[in-house]
């Protein structure tokens, strides 16, 4: 009888790497249920939970058999002309082969013959017996532990259990110290890392009720672990219970106070804690007179604390901590919170007060001496770049204020990078800036701008609040992608050091979101222009690349949206200059591509494009005298009719109804091919066709190259 028990494995470890621990727990158990189920020893509806907690990662596995099922198993000999003599009798080849495989000379009988190619071959078919649970465990468990996204190996000795006491050496992300592997209630005789498996792990360091703990069977795993050992084993369990701790202490607190929503802080924390318990702690209020984003950063990233904010989320001066201890009387664990997170904001209150002792404007000088690309100077020179690009933008948007504040804005928006608070929090550039440019009685759009010029910051992320921030932030950006493409410090396919991708698509956003009329060869070329100064700095690279490079990363973002890749090269391959286009041109281009007559008239344009390759002589001019056929002439009067419809449109700046006028063209251009020889041997005739053809291909490209929908 094959009993198809449920299985867990769970490797008890030294504290793991928070910020790695749900990828290691996912991996470790996703390849045990992967090689088992390859092996047949599991089903593919095999029910799979992953456990991780700071100190074991473990899975559990439904459905998994003693033994996998026997296999028919084909396997190829020779070809019978070399393992059958002319007798039919078996050649030395074949009975050395055959006794490789454990079988003899009386096994040629059985053997079977099928084409192999073009030869007929000799097969030998067997059973291979199915794997024990013991030996298929064995296989999966090494493949998950080497298979485990370790961010750094540790390597340790082995104290007993091995060969050499104390010199035996273990890689692992950390020493591990307890291996489980039960099918059932039975013990499944596994080793791994100098471990035996049994079916005892260890609960809560302080608050277990046991230890060890002794499971009783696979299926009694978490809910043993939780009453003996004081640990919520899930990763998302756990989370869960966080998250709703969080939620209780905020009501509790009341005022409509919220914790603050950080998925990547409840990750971490949930991935420190075994059992948690949150708690509510205070800090003086007169800490609050600190800009809340500093308070907030130090108490997150020092001390993974959950700041309380107010139904307005202003931040208050409570916060939650997340205990790993559950005491009767939990006073001195609040207190000892306290008393460490006071030292914390008393820092970040005395760089806020340090740094406001001195302007903006006065630190602008010392950014000489901060070295930013060793090709491409220091951050002074750099601020001397945006600049001027900063200040070319906002003329050609033809604002004199908006210039003359982009320009302000550009020259100290790097200025708080030389202060105490970003040289400690360096996440807070622009954040600060912003604050210390109001200290300084600055124009509230120049504050703004120095805290909006690095945005978008990531996928999603909201613009520039107003044209002085996106002036200064699409100047920022341009400055960074021209000076690293002129000097060859291109991304790779794993590497992006400067986030050039992010910049290029932030370009995009602020261009086509906010509509601007601003050119992207001629952004790229006053941008290039910044600098001619530097040694070794290629043009070409910083403008023909990088044009080609942010049309690629608006194709990607196109495509992601839904739009054909045909779609996407009819619009973008005219190059449009106007990236604020493109979405109009897109749309224009896909409800184009849905009318009856897009796809003859796309291929019709096609055609059109490969005659006129071939005929440099053409021009544009047409003769009514020189119109003979019907066809010709009808084709003619339509565009003289269809044609001035549809130019008025697109100067309109409609540019689905322009295609959608050119639409009535098809019965025209089909009868025309059908019925006009194009090349006809009298020179006047075939340029005057040919002229006519180029007439109908300019006016039909004006909003896409319809030819790059043809299939």
């Amino acid at each position: 009888m094959n009993n198809k028990n449920s299985l867990l494995v769970e490797l008890f470890v030294e504290e793991l790497p928070p910020k790695a621990l749900k990828k290691l727990g996912d991996a470790f158990a996703g390849v045990l249920r992967d090689q088992l189920v390859a092996q047949g020893l599991a089903e593919a509806g095999s029910v799979l939970i992953a456990y991780a907690s700071p100190r074991r990662l473990a899975a559990h596995l439904t459905h998994v058999a003693e033994r996998a099922a026997d296999k028919a198993v084909s396997q190829k000999l020779m070809p019978v002309a070399v393992g059958l003599d002319a007798s039919g009798q078996p050649t030395p080849a074949l009975l050395k082969r055959l006794g490789a495989l454990g079988a003899d000379a009386s096994a040629v009988p059985g053997l079977k013959r099928a084409m192999d190619g073009k030869a007929e071959a000799l097969f030998y078919e067997s059973t291979a017996k199915g794997a024990t649970l013991a030996e298929g465990l064995q296989k999966a468990l090494a493949e998950a532990i080497a298979k485990l996204p370790i961010p750094k190996v540790m390597s340790y000795q082995l104290e007993s259990g091995c060969e050499l006491p104390g010199w035996s050496s273990v890689s692992f992300v950390r020493p591990a110290h307890g291996l489980v592997a039960l099918h059932g209630d039975t013990v499944v005789p596994i080793e791994a890392l100098g471990l035996k498996a049994g079916r005892e792990t260890h609960g809560h360091r302080f608050e277990a009720a046991v230890d060890p703990v002794v499971l009783r069977d696979a299926n009694s795993y978490a809910l043993q672990l939780q009453d003996d050992g004081a640990v919520i084993a899930s990763f998302e369990a756990r989370r869960a219970e966080i998250a709703r701790q969080l939620a209780a202490a905020a009501v509790k607190v009341g005022g409509g106070s919220v914790p603050i929503d950080d998925d990547a802080l409840l990750d971490e924390v949930t991935a420190l804690v075994e059992r948690p318990n949150v708690l509510v702690c205070s800090f003086e209020r007169e800490f609050l007179e600190v800009p809340q984003e500093c308070l907030i950063l130090t108490m997150k990233a020092n001390q993974k604390y959950f700041p309380l904010l107010d139904a307005s989320s202003k931040l208050t001066n409570k916060f939650l901590v997340v205990s790993n201890i559950s005491p009767d009387d939990a006073s001195a664990v609040i207190e000892g919170n306290e008393r460490v997170v006071r030292p914390r904001l008393a820092d970040a209150k005395f760089f806020f007060d340090q740094d406001r002792k001195k302007s903006l404007a006065s630190r602008v000088e010392s950014l000489g001496k901060v070295v930013y690309h060793n090709k491409l100077g220091t951050q002074g020179e750099r601020v001397q770049r945006v600049m001027h690009i900063a200040r070319g933008i906002a003329e050609k948007l033809g604002d004199a204020k908006v210039a003359a504040q982009a320009t302000q804005a550009a020259q100290l928006a790097k200025a708080d990078l030389v202060t105490d608070m970003v040289g400690e929090f360096p996440e807070l550039q622009g954040t600060m800036g912003r604050y210390y440019a109001l200290h300084d009685g600055l124009d509230a759009a120049v504050a703004d701008a120095i805290e909006d010029h690095y945005k978008p910051r990531f996928a999603g992320d909201e613009l520039p609040r107003n044209s002085v921030g996106l002036v200064v932030a699409l100047a920022d950006k341009l400055e960074t992608l021209v000076g690293m493409f002129g000097i060859g410090n291109l991304p790779t396919g794993d590497r992006d050091p400067f986030a050039l991708r992010r910049h290029a698509l932030g370009v995009i956003r602020m261009l086509i979101e906010k509509d601007l009329a601003l050119g992207l060869d001629a952004l790229l070329q006053d941008a290039a222009a910044q600098f001619k100064d530097i040694a070794g700095f290629d043009g070409s690279k910083a403008t023909v690349e990088l044009r080609d490079f942010i049309l690629d990363r608006l194709a990607g973002s196109l495509r992601e949206q839904g739009a054909s890749a045909q779609e996407v090269d009819a619009v973008l391959a005219p190059l449009p200059q106007r990236l604020g286009e493109v979405p109009k041109l897109l749309a224009a281009v896909r409800a184009f591509a849905a009318l009856p007559a897009a796809a003859a008239l796309a291929a019709a344009n096609k055609r059109i494009g490969n005659i006129l390759k071939k005929a440099p002589e053409a021009d544009a001019h047409v003769s009514e005298l020189l119109l003979q056929e019907p066809a010709e002439k009808a084709l003619h009067a339509a565009m003289a009719e269809v044609v001035p419809a549809a130019n008025a449109q697109f100067e309109a700046g409609d540019y689905t109804g322009s295609l959608q006028t050119l639409a009535a063209l098809r019965e025209p251009v089909d009868a025309f091919f059908d019925g006009v020889m194009v090349n006809a041997e009298q020179a006047d005739l075939r340029l005057n066709r040919l002229g006519l053809l180029m007439s109908l291909h300019t006016a039909m490209n004006r909003v896409a190259q319809l030819e790059r929908l043809a299939v």
